[in-house]
């Protein structure tokens, strides 16, 4: 890459640019002037770039705002043997991601404003993906005394959850969403009937009982949701369903938006890309938290998308160590990760035919940044110079060992992909050239 212009003036010429907050879909170029958009649109440039602009030649890729991922797990502090801010940030960037809001069940847990602050300031200072922490809704993610919310949401928590764990007990989470609503936060719930999730180890039915696998039916998720969204009713509170993965779940949301509930939800690719037969010969890089489910839910979960009852794509990236997955199947850890994949198999939905390139696109930008109130998302004058430039129609082959996350645990390891993301600009820098 040549060395910036000393106007700090950057010019993106010859781009497709992608805005799915305008709709924005067309030949242009956009300027950046130091951390900032300073200009965009069709006809910017038209007469040729002045001197002493520096000059990136997009040569008719893709330029849109860099993905805002609004669940991951970072690990650090307390298990950066599975992952660190500096690898998480490396992953993130090379998938285009330059915003991610980590989950608090690091160890200490974030549920004070020193641990909220220290991820900060660590991601700032290492200068790759902007980090957003979310907080723990209970201290310790113990499930029964609440954190400290108001001074965490001060401190710059952007919602409250208890990570991976539901909050089991209705009095508490009634609690956390009064409190919540006061001052407008978000309650982010992992919508899993704890007692009959309990011991599972992939999704109830046919398949397990032929596996002899236990299982976790269905119904542990929509139970959790039927009862949420009473309490919701009850208090007003802001409320997200994370990585919705059934039929049934995503009906619930569905009814509850068409009554007015102040409710919203997210998926993951596997939800979306993957069934429940990727375990295949008991494949740990399959087992999930929540688990894969069958084809019927996974239609359903595309046509959720399709007609946006579920709002916004997250990776759900969860790095689990080789010891971690290397187990017998039940006894093996949950998760995958999916920061490098994000892109790509998002982009799947409009390979196939369901979005449109840009409704794609949105499920992985603004409708995140919108959720949370995060100023990102856009290529909008005055924001931040958060960008990523893909080629939507570059085939490559998902391979784990090539991943720059710490972890390795893909459940999409060895799958055909469309989508290569070839440049990541954060604050204007470039921190990712594929070349």
């Amino acid at each position: 890459m040549p060395p910036r212009a000393q106007s700090g003036l950057v010019a993106y010429v010859n781009a497709r640019l992608l805005d799915p907050a305008t709709g924005l879909d067309g030949a242009g170029a956009l300027l950046t002037n130091g951390e900032m958009i300073a200009d965009v649109g069709p006809g910017l440039f038209r007469g040729g770039v002045p001197a002493g602009i520096e000059v990136v030649d997009c040569a008719g890729l893709c330029l849109a705002p860099g993905l805002v991922d609004m669940r991951v797990q970072l690990r650090e502090p307390g298990e950066e043997h599975k992952e660190t801010l500096r690898s998480a940030g490396e992953a993130a960037v090379a998938g285009g991601v330059t915003s991610m809001v980590c989950l608090p069940n690091t160890d200490p847990v974030i549920d004070e404003v020193a641990t909220v602050e220290f991820v900060a300031r660590r991601a700032r200072k290492i200068g790759l993906a902007k980090v957003y922490p979310y907080a723990a809704a209970t201290k310790k993610l113990e499930g029964k005394e609440l954190s400290e919310m108001g001074f965490l949401a001060e401190a710059g928590a952007l919602g409250f959850t208890d990570g991976t764990r539901a909050i089991r007990n209705a009095q508490v989470m009634r609690r956390a969403l009064s409190y919540a609503a006061t001052f407008g936060a978000l309650i982010v719930q992992h919508p899993e009937e704890p007692s009959l999730a309990e011991g599972g180890a992939m999704n109830a039915g046919e398949l397990a009982t032929r596996m002899g696998l236990s299982g976790i039916p269905p119904a542990a998720e929509a139970i959790m949701l039927e009862r949420d969204m009473r309490l919701v009713e009850m208090t007003g509170g802001r409320y997200h369903a994370a990585h919705v993965s059934t039929a049934e779940g995503v009906e619930i949301v569905r009814k509850a938006k068409a009554r007015g509930l102040p409710v919203s939800c997210d998926t993951a690719p596997p939800y979306f890309a993957l069934n429940e037969l990727a375990v295949g010969d008991y494949r740990t890089f399959a087992k999930l938290s929540p688990p894969l489910r069958t084809e019927a839910d996974r239609q359903a979960v595309v046509r959720g998308l399709v007609d946006g009852t579920i709002d916004a794509v997250a990776s759900d990236h969860a790095p689990q160590d080789a010891d971690s997955k290397r187990q017998p199947f039940a006894q093996a850890e949950f998760g995958g990760v999916g920061l490098e994949t994000l892109l790509a198999v998002t982009l799947e939905l409009h390979h196939n035919a369901h979005l449109g390139l840009l409704e794609a696109l949105k499920l992985v930008t603004c409708a995140p940044a919108d959720i949370l109130g995060l100023a990102a998302g856009r290529l909008k004058v005055g924001q931040a110079a958060d960008l990523v430039l893909f080629d939507p129609a570059r085939g490559w082959q998902v391979k784990p060992d090539q991943f720059r996350s710490k972890s390795k645990n893909s459940p999409f390891d060895e799958r055909p992909v469309q989508g290569q993301v070839m440049r990541t600009v954060v604050d204007g820098r470039t921190v990712y050239d594929r070349g």
